[in-house]
């Protein structure tokens, strides 16, 4: 094979273009932000040349090409062939460039795997190529810090020299040929060495170099391809797989790039995949992300437009349904909702489409809330591919039915080359076939191709791949396919398909729950003041007829679940995304803060009596659940100083901090009950070692933390008003520890000043309970998990996510820990010094990865944790005490639209209606995981009322029992179920 591979490189793939011709080329440099078009073509272009440096770090090059097809060339052969000065790394992380005619439509995008252009007919030409010149962020399996993702930071040195723009003629019997090889050659690696097939198709090969001649590919190569011809008739096995291939490209929001390059990654991934399905009819591309599709249409309104009869005619299929692909493990339950509210809803109004797949193919974990939120939002299907990464403990199905917490099921697919980017070569074909696990039980199986991240979506050497594999021997079999055809035909034939219950925790990428914590503070933040400013904002518009805020709430959510990306949220991206989501989320805590004083100001009329406003879903201090009134005042304890301890007590708790600034002691006075294991400390900040074995800010590994020390030597402890203040200092951090003990819970308050560089900070609680599982709160309900290691399933999960509370507990009696924006968590069983059992509690703090954004955490950070003895109830209303404190209010009291009678039903939101009718829409759900009776009794009149979808469309419901006409609703719900309710033509 040797000889095959040689003669291939130098001599055949040299031959695929026979001739070229150059051009005259003029160049601008932009020096900022990219500029639309019609900017760049009126301004001054200066003579350019081949092998001149170009493009500052995240800078533009526009390069104006002029050139001549020859008259005798034919117009399918002839394409103009550029190069940026594309470097080894994949396509979509450098260099790339869209090209347009000189009216400004785009004809198509430039990556290093798909670098030609289409040229016109024979004659003069001129088209002009936009070229971004963002730098190689990432050099694989180095992740060295870099200064190159900060535009502040990155330099000014070119980025690339210009290799190539000419006018060149692509020989097509040539290139067919090497498509034949290219096909051939891949078999020859994946199957077996002694096998009669391999020997076949090598034999054919080097029969294939003999009939040519070295010194003529163009005039010998149709003898190649005849060479060639019977060992790719030979046709598959009858029990071969059957790939239901379908273009992709994903597209990250943000990642190594800023969401500005992404505008541009996507209308040059449109505009290739609009050129390929005008000469490959058959070809489908399939694209998730209204936000993509949204951006599309500001940046690139003609291409938008292309786009729209693109997927009128089916070649482009919108899935997914979400507004962008999201993280799962840490956005709220109404902003998942959102997700697929604003997705299918654009969906819905740009195409008519209403997509039935869920595609999230590379978010880092998927919640156990996310099967009943698929279901809820009309879809059937789900699609990922991510837990194949897994470090332990391989998922062992590939077509199964999810199984969610409140017990939905969806029909699930991992496409088993374990890519979302495959080139359908030989190499993903025999891992689809390897890593397939219902063979026997079923065959079809869903393929993935395309370049992803702007490396240019499919390419016809792809569709070359599907073509010969339609039915070829020793591959599976390749069919041109959408996603829909596929995911109906696997669920035919998967008559019985296994279940998996529960979340699918993902065995990597752990750090994403602590990476970038200001990004984390301006998400958990953003859904409360969400949260707030629609509940405000209804009761104002239902009550006092105010005018309802849709645009501005809709164009907050949006920035909101754009910055739920999955390498967003997760703090995973350079830091220039998150410095501009911080940004983003200043502003949009300006803005619904205004929101909010406005409806407030109008529900409060005249009066200036001091309320509080209460947005969350449980009375608190004297306010109604989503009422305003007037508060009763709860102080916290005094400390008072005992000796060498400090002391607060109240009715509930007596808790002692020792001068090391732990806890020495938390007596339940209630029960008189000790919390803490003996001679075992509390509330104990820790250090630990942080040196990812690679990918620095996603990951942490379970070792390290055999390298920790406790933080025990406090640089100062004392009182300080109502709390007892402890400092430590560790270099040139900082930190200062409140402790208070108020309304019966001890509540930590932590000002950080981080500059720890590698290391991982973690508030530790040892308890004195017999606890065999943790309980942690996830989107509209909670998730137990084992805190032993019994198995390799059960270890894994060394680091866990849960949003506003966990709690541990043994029969009859429990500790809930709450948390204001901490979404790492562990809980593991062992022993206290006395040989008694205990289980300790650690919440993730602060870690300082070093790639991709060597800045990352660093500065000033804030948290607020509690705990208190008590049942999942406590922690529930803990959590969103946390989440939603009370707020200053003036005026008369607020009557809530609504109250619930039974607590362990949850009102989640209150909004008006999408279709902007004035109806009130509230989602609400069981939070307790029982079976749990309530009515709704509303404040407000209304004509009608009906169980709907998240997009509020009615659809049949056995939850709701009755209906009290004007004034209630009774409702019987399912653990954890989730319910929406549209009331129409409210009254006040």
């Amino acid at each position: 094979m040797l000889r095959v591979r040689r003669f291939t490189t130098f001599r055949i793939r040299p031959a695929v273009y026979r001739d070229s011709r150059s051009v005259q080329l003029a160049a601008w440099t932009v020096g900022g932000e990219p500029v639309p078009f019609e900017h760049a073509v009126a301004q001054p272009f200066e003579p350019f040349s081949i092998g001149q440096e170009w493009g500052r770090p995240w800078d533009t090059v526009w390069f104006d090409v002029r050139g001549e097809v020859p008259a005798d060339w034919d117009p399918a052969e002839t394409e103009l062939v550029v190069d940026l000065g594309f470097t080894d790394e994949q396509p979509g992380f450098q260099a790339e460039g869209t090209v347009y005619r000189p009216d400004g439509t785009v004809v198509k995008g430039l990556e290093p795997l798909n670098a030609w252009v289409p040229l016109p007919e024979p004659g003069p030409f001129r088209l002009l190529i936009e070229a971004a010149a963002n730098p190689v962020v990432q050099v694989p399996y180095e992740y060295e810090p870099t200064t190159l993702g900060d535009k502040a930071t990155a330099g000014d040195a070119p980025q690339y020299r210009l290799a190539e723009v000419s006018v060149s003629r692509r020989d097509r019997v040539v290139w067919e040929l090497l498509q034949d090889i290219v096909t051939l050659d891949g078999l020859v690696d994946v199957l077996p060495a002694a096998g009669s097939r391999r020997a076949e198709i090598v034999h054919a090969l080097e029969r294939m170099v003999d009939v040519m001649d070295p010194d003529d590919v163009p005039g010998t190569a149709a003898l190649g391809r005849q060479a060639l011809a019977p060992v790719l008739a030979s046709r598959a096995a009858e029990s071969s797989l059957i790939v239901s291939a379908v273009g992709h490209a994903h597209i990250d929001c943000a990642w190594l790039w800023p969401t500005r390059e992404t505008v541009r990654k996507v209308a040059r991934t449109f505009a290739n995949v609009l050129d390929l399905a005008e000469r490959h009819p058959g070809f489908v591309f399939a694209a998730s992300s209204a936000q993509q599709y949204a951006w599309l249409k500001e940046s690139q309104p003609a291409l938008f437009e292309r786009v729209r009869k693109a997927v009128a005619a089916g070649v482009i299929r919108p899935v997914g349904g979400m507004w962008v692909e999201s993280d799962t493990n840490m956005p709220g339950g109404e902003a998942l909702a959102r997700q697929f509210v604003l997705g299918k809803r654009f969906f819905l109004e740009e195409f008519g489409v209403d997509s039935e797949e869920v595609w999230l193919p590379d978010s880092f974990g998927y919640s156990a809330a996310l099967p009943q939120l698929v279901r809820a939002a009309g879809a059937r299907y789900f699609l990922t591919q991510k837990p194949s990464w897994n470090e332990t403990n391989p998922m062992p199905h590939s077509s199964f039915h999810w199984e969610g917490i409140d017990g939905s099921r969806v029909f699930t697919h991992f496409p088993p080359a374990e890519t979302y980017n495959s080139d359908l070569g030989a190499h993903d074909l025999a891992r689809t076939e390897r890593s397939f696990r219902q063979k026997g039980a079923a065959r079809h199986v869903l393929g993935l191709f395309g370049w992803g991240d702007g490396g240019g979506g499919p390419t016809r050497e792809m569709l070359a791949a599907a073509e010969r594999k339609q039915d070829l021997d020793g591959s599976p079999r390749v069919r041109l396919s959408d996603p829909h055809s596929f995911f109906t035909t696997a669920e035919e034939e998967l008559s019985d398909p296994p279940v998996w219950v529960g979340e699918m925790y993902l065995e990597l990428h752990r750090g994403t729950l602590i990476s970038q914590q200001r990004s984390k503070r301006g998400n958990r933040h953003s859904e409360a003041l969400l949260r707030e400013a629609e509940l405000w904002a209804a009761t104002a518009a239902v009550q006092r007829g105010a005018p309802y805020p849709y645009d501005a709430l809709e164009s907050a959510w949006q920035t909101v679940l754009l910055q739920q990306f999955h390498d967003i949220l997760p703090g995973t991206s350079i830091a220039w995304v998150h410095q501009e989501a911080e940004r983003n989320y200043q502003r949009v805590a300006a803005d619904l803060t205004r929101l909010i004083d406005t409806s407030l100001d109008t529900l409060g009329g005249d009066g200036d009596t001091p309320l509080a406003a209460n947005a969350g879903p449980y009375a608190r201090h004297g306010v109604p659940a989503c009422g305003i009134s007037v508060a009763t005042e709860i102080a916290p304890a005094a400390p008072y100083a005992d000796g060498d301890r400090f002391v607060l007590e109240d009715s509930s708790l007596r808790v002692e901090v020792d001068r090391d600034g732990t806890l020495s002691s938390v007596v339940d006075r209630t029960t008189e009950r000790e919390l803490l294991p003996g001679g075992v400390p509390g509330g104990v900040l820790q250090l630990f070692r942080d040196t990812p074995r690679e990918w620095d800010a996603w990951d942490i590994n379970d070792e390290d933390k055999r390298s920790g020390r406790d933080l025990r030597e406090p640089v100062s402890v004392g009182i300080a008003d109502d709390a007892v203040l402890v400092r430590h200092e560790l270099g040139a951090t900082s930190i200062e520890m409140t402790i208070r003990l108020v309304d019966g819970r001890v509540e930590y308050g932590f000002e950080i000043d981080w500059h720890e560089s590698e290391k991982l900070l973690k508030l530790a609680f040892p308890l004195d309970v017999r606890a065999e599982r943790a309980t942690s709160e996830i989107q509209f309900g909670h998730l137990h998990r084992p805190i032993h290691q019994n198995t390799s399933w059960d270890a894994a999960k060394f680091e866990t996510v849960a949003h506003r509370w966990i709690h541990v507990g043994e029969p009859g009696y429990g500790v809930a820990i709450a948390n204001d924006v901490v979404y790492g968590h562990d809980v593991r069983n062992g022993q206290a010094p006395d040989g008694r059992p205990m289980t300790t509690a650690r919440l993730s703090l602060l870690r300082a990865p070093r790639y991709p954004d060597p800045g990352a955490d660093q500065g000033r950070h804030s948290f607020t944790v509690s705990l208190r003895p008590g049942g999942i109830p406590e922690a529930i209303a803990d959590g969103y005490a946390q989440h939603l404190p009370l707020r200053v209010a003036r005026g008369a009291p607020v009557e809530p639209l609504l109250r619930v009678t039974d607590p362990a039903v949850v009102v989640e939101s209150v909004k008006l209606a999408e279709d902007r009718s004035g109806d009130v829409v509230v989602r609400l759900y069981e939070a307790h995981g029982n079976r749990s009776a309530a009515t709704v009794h509303t404040s407000f009149a209304w004509s009608d009322v009906a169980a709907t979808d998240l997009l509020e469309r009615e659809k049949p419901s056995q939850t709701v029992r009755g209906v009290r006409t004007g004034s209630g609703v009774d409702l019987l719900l399912r653990p954890f179920e989730l319910l929406t309710l549209r009331f129409r033509n409210p009254a006040a």
